[in-house]
């Protein structure tokens, strides 16, 4: 098959980053389905936690399967929730929602060959436990659907409410806790401009974790996530404040939720759905203004 000659990028001046924030995402899926249903192809794509699998399911150009992730996925009785929190599966299920349902045959196949053709260079951000640092993967450490898989698992794996991912040798947890938006490795890799899609509105700033004492107890063994999550709101709200110094230049676009109906442990299908339509109005509406900033036609 013939994939090759078929997928091409049609942006290859601008870095498009995605953000995470758990079930959030249902919302920004809609902003996502947008930029492939208006043929937005760039060529350079970053995504940490939730923001991996929005990457993942851009690169493979696959609307439905990025709905599907955030939305529908919640109906699945394998999903998560409390009763499989209590269990020491996670508040959600990621063996299962990472590594078994991409497989052929899964609740949520991916089209791993479409995304390996797919040209596009990707980067996804973990936390590994003991050095404390944010890593970023590429394609190139990517051989099968099971790596690619492990990685976007490691990227997702929220602290305390999932268990950590093992891969490579290393321990990971969500990639979030260096900040939680992938500027920093665009700007290393070269890009000057920015198109990137938010999971909170406008104007939004992190404060300070709660619960000092408790996470440095919990994490007694790996000081380093707990140092990393008692300061990363002040990475991620200089993260913003950068963004928002690069929108005045015109070397920006961010593109806000106008608004967020579900938190990131949202369940609820419903919720999620309602979720996903806003983000897709609200996206389908303002199209035209990110062609303009794309100068694409």
């Amino acid at each position: 098959m013939e994939i090759s000659n078929k997928i091409k990028c049609n942006i290859k001046d601008t870095a498009l980053i995605f953000e995470g924030g758990g079930m959030r995402a249902s919302y920004t899926a809609g902003f996502l389905n947008n930029l492939l249903e208006n043929h937005l192809y760039f060529d350079y794509v970053a995504g940490i936690s939730a923001g991996s699998s929005h990457s993942v399911n851009y690169l493979s150009r696959d609307p439905e399967r990025a709905r599907r992730s955030f939305v529908e996925i919640a109906q699945d009785p394998n999903f998560g929730g409390w009763k499989s929190f209590l269990k020491g599966d996670g508040f959600f299920r990621s063996q299962y929602l990472y590594e078994e349902t991409s497989l052929p045959g899964g609740v949520l196949p991916l089209d791993f060959e479409t995304f390996m053709e797919n040209p596009a260079q990707l980067r996804i951000g973990m936390f590994e436990r003991s050095l404390g640092k944010v890593i970023y993967y590429t394609k190139d450490d990517i051989k099968d659907i099971k790596d690619l898989m492990k990685i976007v698992r490691a990227s997702s794996s929220l602290p305390i409410f999932m268990p950590p991912t093992h891969y490579d040798g290393q321990s990971f947890v969500d990639g979030g806790l260096g900040g939680g938006i992938a500027l920093d490795i665009a700007k290393q890799d070269g890009y000057q401009k920015f198109f990137v899609v938010l999971t909170r509105e406008k104007g939004y700033r992190k404060s300070s974790i709660r619960f000092k004492r408790s996470i440095k107890a919990y994490y007694h063994n790996y000081p380093k996530v707990a140092r990393a999550m008692l300061r990363r709101h002040v990475i991620y709200n200089k993260t913003l404040d950068e963004l928002e110094a690069l929108e005045r230049k015109g070397q920006a676009f961010l593109v806000y939720p106008e608004t967020m109906p579900v938190s990131n442990r949202e369940i609820d299908f419903e919720k999620l759905f309602q979720s996903y339509q806003l983000g897709y109005a609200q996206g389908k509406r303002d199209v035209p203004e990110w062609k303009h900033f794309l100068k694409i036609d």
